[in-house]
């Protein structure tokens, strides 16, 4: 098996334990179908999310790589697209506005800190 299968596997597993079977509770304050930016690097190459913002001016939110600031890299898709790209997202979905959640790896834990 190759081993983006099993993390993929590993990860549906967990969020699947934590959330129960009979469908995800949905904890963040935007609804699935809400829009926010990522980039075409976590889209398209399956970069992992490392960088998370919760903007305070509209609750909007971004869920990046952290590679890379050009806006021809900037996409828009649903917060449910993002989540499900990356259920680790579950795990800071109570972020406040006005803060941002970083990690090294998809393997460390968010560092969380409030925006300046």
């Amino acid at each position: 098996m190759n081993m983006k299968f099993i993390l993929i596997l590993s990860l549906l597993s967990f969020t699947l334990f934590t959330y129960g079977e009979d469908g995800l509770d949905w904890p963040f304050d935007q609804a699935k179908n809400v829009a926010t930016i990522t980039t075409k690097q976590v889209v398209k190459e399956s970069f992992p999310i490392l960088m998370v913002v919760h903007y305070e001016e509209d609750d909007s939110w971004a869920f990046t790589c952290g590679t890379t600031n050009k806006s021809e890299d900037l996409m828009v898709v649903g917060m449910g697209e993002a989540v499900n790209l990356d259920p680790t997202l579950y795990s800071i979905a109570d972020l406040p506005p006005g803060w941002s959640a970083t990690r090294e790896s998809v393997n460390s834990e968010w560092v969380r800190a409030k925006d300046e």
